[in-house]
Order: structure tokens, then C-alpha cells, then sequence
């Protein structure tokens, strides 16, 4: 049998915080639930794993997909944010784009704990979160997404991510 690690996904200042760059302002409501989250995975010796968006200050993205420059390395904005921040023994995965696997080092990472189940919390439900479970599905991996626990940048799209994580990846919504 393997074994489950939560999955923080781009829980940063510059989706978090009030007039960040891109806030995500459904965000700011899901942050306690991440927190009883990571709580509860530190307590059943579960591994915490966060994803964060790290840009160069002329990424690609920004150009490519219309985002105004965010979570640049370096940056205040590019931290978690404070009330979620990492524990010693968590471990911090940078990404340059929407998968949590795309060029990072997370499936290696994943294997070497013995991961065969991910659940997922943070933001965006049908951006980052998802083409992260879609990566997942495609390498074996066993999905959870937490509803209460991600954010959509409206309610549209968080119902649609959702439901195309449930409904085309087999995911469980818990």
C-alpha cells in the first residue's frame, strides 16, 4: 500500500493578499481549511508538499497567457502566505507554469517517498490545480481534491474545474 501527501498549490501573496496581482479574492476563505489540512497531515505523519509559482521577472507567461508579472522570485509576492507558511520538515517544489510536474521536481520527489495518492488544496481550481491533477492522473497517481480547500477565480470556474477533475480524471472531490 502506498501512502497520501497534501499538495499546497500556489497558496502565494500574489493570489492571496488584497489588490495582489492576481488575488484570487475566494482564496482568503479556503486558507483556514488548507491550515486544518496541513495540521491534520503533520499529525498522521503525511507529507506536506508546496507548489509555487516562481517567475523571472520576464517570464514567458506573462507575455504568452496575458497574466500581469507575478510571483517573481525574490519577491514578497512569490512567498506563501504567512498564515500557511512551510514547516522545516515541509518540502518546497517551484513551478514556471500551471502543472505542479511540468520541469520541477516533483514526480521524482513523489516516488522517493512512496506517494501513490495526492490531495490537493490551493488555487486556481481549474488552472493550476487542475492541469496539477491532470499530470498526476496521467503518471498513475491517485487524486483527492478537497472542494473546501481550493479557489476559483469565480464560482464558474471553480464548479467547472471540479467537475472535470471528478468527471474526465476520475478524481475524487471529498
Amino acid at each position: 500500500m502506498g501512502r497520501r501527501a497534501l499538495l499546497v498549490i500556489d497558496m502565494l501573496n500574489d493570489f492571496v493578499l488584497e489588490g495582489a496581482p492576481l488575488e484570487v479574492p475566494a482564496t482568503r476563505e479556503v486558507v483556514p481549511v488548507i491550515k486544518r489540512e496541513i495540521e491534520r497531515a503533520h499529525r498522521e505523519g503525511e507529507p506536506v508538499i508546496y507548489i509555487c509559482d516562481s517567475h523571472e521577472p520576464d517570464d514567458r507567461e506573462f507575455q504568452r497567457f496575458g497574466w500581469p508579472p507575478h510571483a517573481v522570485k525574490g519577491t514578497r509576492g512569490a512567498q506563501v502566505v504567512d498564515e500557511l507558511r512551510p514547516s522545516m520538515d515541509d518540502i518546497v517544489i517551484e513551478k514556471t507554469t500551471y502543472s505542479g510536474f511540468y520541469k520541477t521536481k516533483l514526480d521524482n520527489t513523489l516516488k522517493a517517498l512512496g506517494v501513490d495518492t495526492l490531495r490537493l488544496t490551493g488555487c486556481v481550481t481549474h488552472i493550476c490545480v487542475m492541469f496539477t491533477a491532470s499530470d498526476a492522473v496521467l503518471r498513475g497517481y491517485n487524486v483527492e481534491v478537497v472542494k473546501d480547500a481550493v479557489a476559483g477565480l469565480s464560482e464558474e470556474d471553480h464548479q467547472a474545474g471540479l467537475r472535470i477533475m471528478r468527471d474526465v480524471l476520475g478524481a475524487r472531490i471529498i
